[in-house]
């Protein structure tokens, strides 16, 4: 039997702002697997990893915020 692999309406806000935090943090164009070492790997400031990790947690925050809200 064939699974599928959709993803959830939240699965896809999360990889979209991953990647959208990947393009303005990290100057990746994409986090899509090419299969190209010279496309998949890529050296970073840990600066920038810095940035990245701090704007992914407090995007996790503001969804946990309005989602706290919306509870109320």
């Amino acid at each position: 039997m064939a699974t599928t692999n959709r993803k959830s309406p939240s699965e896809h806000r999360r990889d979209e702002m991953l990647t959208v935090l990947a393009i303005k943090h990290l100057n990746l164009q994409t986090l899509e697997t090419r299969n190209s070492d010279s496309l998949d790997f890529s050296d970073q400031a840990v600066w920038s990893i810095k940035a990245a990790l701090e704007a992914a947690y407090e995007a996790g925050a503001q969804a946990a915020l309005a989602a706290a809200a919306g509870r109320r």
